[in-house]
């Protein structure tokens, strides 16, 4: 192959790659991605920034998956998640730009009327791999635990579980009731006697659910802000490696003054509120005993 050739090739190349991330011309901004994220915060963050300057924000869902490999093929201009991408293997995630922007406590959900007020790290374990199946076990009544998880390994709550509980991104849950998103798995919880899961506080606190303690700790603001509550991880905006100008400036008004105080309002930390929190996550990790 002669030196015009490969130069010829290596354009096209290169143009491939860069063409989803093309600068926007129209004065709006589609997001969509996990369902956490877009309850907890998103649709007031967009509403004050567009009453602020008149970009128009379309939010839609689709998950922390969605989120991160359709920003990077260039279906979206921002995508939310609530992980990490996964590793360079899975080349669709490689290029993600990932912004912290918010805190969020994984949340033990079960029934309003379930008499069991905590969970421990050890329970949580023994439930999710079926070694506990009756609520009488961890002091409830005695009926079977209808343990409600996320189809798939990768989704934002059932990668984080794997990681932050089991330490094992392939871990296999022992359950029968298998949901697609966090939406179901909640709505099971508002309707169903013997249903637990876990999700985000940050979406669970507006269902009509009971919110368990983890080893005696409630996932509160402040709980989670101060790192006392040992189920948290941040909550992402994810843009391409070249976004628009249009999506630099929404990541940047999330971050500002301004933005913080709407993610506040909306009981949620703000990432830049309590940074050490990822520094002890990395470090310490989650393994209570």
């Amino acid at each position: 192959m002669n030196v015009r050739s490969f130069s010829l090739i290596f354009i096209l190349f290169f143009s491939f790659i860069i063409t989803p991330f093309a600068q926007k011309k129209d004065n709006s901004l589609l997001w969509a991605g996990c369902g956490i994220t877009k309850k907890a915060f998103m649709k007031e963050l967009a509403a004050a920034y567009t009453k602020k300057t008149g970009v128009q924000i379309k939010l839609e869902g689709g998950g922390a998956t969605r989120g991160i490999r359709d920003t990077v093929a260039g279906k979206l201009d921002i995508g939310g998640s609530c992980r990490m991408s996964l590793p360079a293997s899975k080349k669709s995630e490689l290029y993600a730009s990932l912004h912290p922007v918010a805190w969020d406590a994984l949340a033990i959900i079960a029934h309003p009327s379930n008499p069991v007020n905590s969970l421990s790290m050890k329970q949580i374990r023994a439930i999710y791999t079926g070694r506990i199946t009756n609520w009488k076990q961890v002091g409830g009544r005695d009926a079977e635990i209808k343990l409600y998880i996320r189809r798939g390994k990768i989704s934002g709550v059932g990668y984080a579980i794997r990681q932050y509980v089991f330490k094992d991104s392939g871990m296999e849950f022992k359950s029968s009731h298998v949901v697609k998103s966090s939406g179901p798995l909640e709505k099971a919880c508002q309707k169903d006697p013997d249903a637990m899961g876990i999700t985000g506080i940050s979406s669970a606190r507006k269902r009509k659910v009971k919110i368990l303690k983890f080893d005696g700790k409630s996932p509160t603001y402040e709980n989670v802000k101060n790192g006392s509550y040992g189920l948290y991880r941040p909550l992402y905006l994810v843009t391409s490696p070249r976004p628009s100008q249009q999506a630099k400036d929404f990541i940047k008004f999330a971050s500002s003054r301004e933005g913080r105080k709407i993610i506040r309002e909306n009981n949620t930390v703000p990432y830049l509120d309590a940074p050490q929190l990822m520094s002890k996550m990395l470090i310490y990790g989650f393994d209570v005993k």
